[in-house]
């Protein structure tokens, strides 16, 4: 039986529209129509209280959530409950992601994630590997003694999930440029990061297939007046993406404003790095052996690095509206149909249209999540 989803603020491609109706059918948006269109009829109705209906949001990097860290739990039940973590606070899909690790325990976490999708654990889009292809001077929380240039056989491995995107963040001129094209052409979504690259290095990586870049400013040489470095060219590019933390913490609010001014609209997506503590009572984990605590909301190991964050999709959005100052439809696009057009996905995730996976958010007023349907299916959540 279809559903309705009626009495909400629905987010089409032109902003909020009131009075209008979401029918879902089959896991999909079968139609948006008014609010006396007769289809409504024969469909079950939920009420949405007025709340603000947006696209399901994507998050390209989670580390963890619910307590586990995906290297640590590389199997479908680690998968499940980060995944399952994550969907409180609006998060409908995401790319479990992997710090670096050794070879083993990338097969693990790209066969358990391949499973997951298998066994259709609901909200996983598919792997990113962040490293081991990265520059030892901006390792952040990374083990340098994991980094490694890949082989044949590793080129194969990293891109064969075959059942969903596979992201991959690399330094550019850690890698021949033969290397960059061969996981490219393996179909995997190649961003720059945790980059030591002059801007001239960012250039030759973008013109052998980087997409994009993992979390802006972070763990890559900055822009300066005579070296532009990764930042430079990051925002310099117009048709690349980059991924922001806009936490208050990982970058300061007008270094984001700069880049929401120099990059195209659409070009910016957010993201949470996040880890473990998300979703769960302790603020510690392990990494590498390493106890990492949550002090304050900031994730760093016993060097001082940041080593990812405690950040949550929800609070992305609320942050890039009063921080930024962005209308919530714009930071709402950045939580959804962005990272979808991103990771190649924006054909059937990140609008509300109709063909569209009836992945989708209820917010209230105060922009907490009050509902979330994945493939339809609708979870209610405690504000």
């Amino acid at each position: 039986m279809a559903t309705a989803l009626v009495n909400g603020r629905i987010l089409g491609d032109d902003g909020f529209h009131d009075g209008r109706v979401v029918l879902v059918d089959g896991g999909r948006i079968a139609a948006v129509v008014d609010a006396w269109d007769p289809h409504i009829a024969e469909a079950e109705r939920i009420d949405l209280a007025g709340g603000a209906l947006v696209p399901g949001f994507i998050d390209a990097q989670v580390n963890g959530g619910g307590g586990v860290l995906l290297n640590n739990t590389p199997t479908v039940e680690g998968v499940r409950a980060i995944v399952a973590a994550h969907r409180r606070f609006g998060t409908t899909g995401l790319l479990p992601t992997l710090i670096s690790d050794d070879r083993d325990t990338m097969r693990a976490a790209i066969a358990a994630v391949r499973e997951a999708i298998v066994q259709g654990v609901p909200g996983v889009l598919g792997i990113h590997l962040e490293g081991p292809y990265l520059a030892p001077t901006r390792k952040g929380t990374h083990d340098a003694r994991a980094f490694r240039a890949p082989d044949a056989a590793e080129i194969a491995l990293a891109t064969s999930l075959g059942n969903g995107v596979t992201l991959l963040t690399l330094a550019p001129e850690q890698l021949p440029s033969a290397t960059i094209r061969a996981l490219v052409a393996g179909g995997a979504v190649v961003a720059a990061g945790h980059t030591a690259a002059s801007y001239e290095q960012i250039r030759e990586g973008l013109d052998a297939g980087v997409r994009g870049f993992t979390h802006l400013y972070n763990a890559m040489s900055p822009l300066q007046g005579r070296e532009p470095g990764a930042v430079g060219a990051a925002l310099d590019d117009r048709d690349s993406w980059c991924g922001i933390i806009v936490d208050g913490v990982h970058v300061h609010a007008a270094s984001l404003r700069v880049a929401l001014a120099a990059k195209p609209r659409g070009k910016l997506f957010l993201v949470t790095d996040a880890m473990p503590m998300v979703g769960a009572d302790d603020p510690a984990f392990e990494l590498y052996g390493e106890t990492i605590t949550a002090v304050d909301g900031v994730v760093r190991n016993a060097a001082g690095a940041l080593a990812g964050s405690a950040l949550d999709m929800v609070t992305a959005v609320r942050n890039a509206v009063r921080m930024l100052g962005l209308p919530l439809e714009e930071a709402a696009r950045m939580a959804s149909r962005y990272p979808a057009e991103f990771l190649g996905l924006g054909h059937r995730h990140g609008r509300i249209a109709p063909g569209y996976a009836a992945d989708l958010v209820l917010l209230d007023a105060a922009l907490d999540v009050r509902a979330t349907w994945i493939a339809g299916d609708m979870a209610r959540h405690d504000a």
